[in-house]
Formats: structure tokens, sequence, C-alpha cells
């Protein structure tokens, strides 16, 4: 079926993920607990990271979670916290995180456009966090619509931010494609009517994405052959 948008899901799509955000983790984790090596591996702990490892486990609900629920997770562990301080400290830093994009994002998104395709990003990080990377990336001004689990829309694996993307660009559902790393992206996709695209620069395999899927790719600079093919 033929495609009009193209609907993005942000980290592990746009920028790979474990490049992002690993070590930018685990910064955030000796942050927080100053110092303290039994606090760090309970921080660790809560957010599903490996210390030892340096990264995310691939069953982290952080990887496809908002930040809120890793604000919440730290909170549990920091007797007398704030939950909403936690919250704004992770959103500010987050939105100054090293950027891996996945592939050259201007060039790809300019082809995208120049085709009159409508691009959006949905993702179940902040939107601050979101406006902040595509802005360090050079490409905010390439996309219609920008959503995070903040913007009134509701967080993925619920279709409605998927489907106010549709329409705010006035787009059938079933001619847009849902890109993304995780099986909340996919699900939502599915669940709104729409094509499903799922990328490999996430933590998830082929054979977790698949099922929910129309088509798996390495990653988003595949999605123009896809179309055409």
């Amino acid at each position: 079926m033929r495609v009009d948008g193209l609907l993005f899901d942000k980290d592990g799509t746009l920028f790979d993920f474990g490049a992002t955000w690993n070590g930018w983790a685990a910064g955030m984790i000796d942050r927080f607990a100053q110092g303290d090596a039994g606090l760090a591996h309970r921080i660790a702990d809560a957010l599903m990271f490996d210390l030892a490892a340096q990264a995310f486990r691939p069953e982290s609900f952080v990887i496809a979670g908002t930040n809120r629920e890793a604000a919440e997770a730290v909170a549990s562990v920091l007797p007398g916290s704030d939950v909403d301080a936690i919250d704004e400290e992770l959103m500010l830093a987050a939105a100054d995180a090293p950027l891996a994009p996945a592939v050259p994002l201007a060039p790809l998104m300019d082809a995208f456009r120049a085709q009159g395709l409508k691009l959006g990003v949905m993702t179940n990080d902040t939107e601050y966090g979101a406006k902040a990377h595509l802005t360090g990336a050079g490409v905010v001004d390439h996309f219609d619509f920008i959503a995070g689990f903040d913007s009134g829309f509701g967080a993925k694996p619920d279709p409605a931010p998927l489907l106010a993307f549709a329409e705010h660009t006035k787009l059938a559902p079933a001619r847009v494609a849902m890109v993304g790393d995780s099986t909340h992206d996919l699900i939502a996709g599915r669940r709104a009517g729409m094509q499903t695209v799922a990328v490999l620069t996430g933590v998830a395999l082929e054979a977790e994405l698949s099922p929910h899927a129309d088509v798996v790719l390495p990653n988003i600079g595949h999605i123009p052959a896809w179309m055409v093919g």
C-alpha cells in the first residue's frame, strides 16, 4: 500500500539507542548515587541497567518507557526523594545527551519531503527532549508533528498519539507507516491501523519485532528502497 506519511519513534530509530543512552544513563546513575556504590547498584537495578556491561538490559522498561516511569524508578530507591524534581532533572539532562544518529538524518528527511511525504516524531520521551534532540541534529524543521508522552495525546502503545499525527496531517492512518525499534511502537501502529516498519537500531532483536511488523529493516536508511519495492 502507498505511504503518504512516516511517523518515527526517536530513540532507537532516528538515533541509535545504545550509542546515545547507555553512557548517559551510567553517568546519571553516578550522579544520583553521589559516590555510594551500593546505592548506584540499587538505582541501576531499578532501571534494569547492567553496571558491569554499562548498558540497559534488553528487558528494561526504560527502553520504550516514559521519562516519568524512569523518574519513579529512581525515586523508589532514593529515600525522601521528590519524584517531580527527579523527573525534571532527567528531562533537562536527557535534552543534552550526546546524540548518535542512526544514519545521516538531514539528507534522508530532505529526500522524504521532496517526495511530498508528511513526517512526524512520536516518542515516549518528553516533547522538550524530542525537540532539543531534533534541533541538535539539525532536522527539527523537517517534521510536521512532534509529540512526547507529555504532549496531551498519551504514550505508546496507546494508538491515540499516532492517530493525532494522522489527524494533524489529514492522512488516512492506513497510508501512514509507524517506524520504530520496539514492540510498543509497532503495537501502537497496528492498533492505529497503520503500516508498521521495525528497525534494528534499538535493543530488540528481529525475532521479537517481526510478529508486529510489516517489514524489519536494519535502519531507517533502508526505508526508501522498501517504499519502492
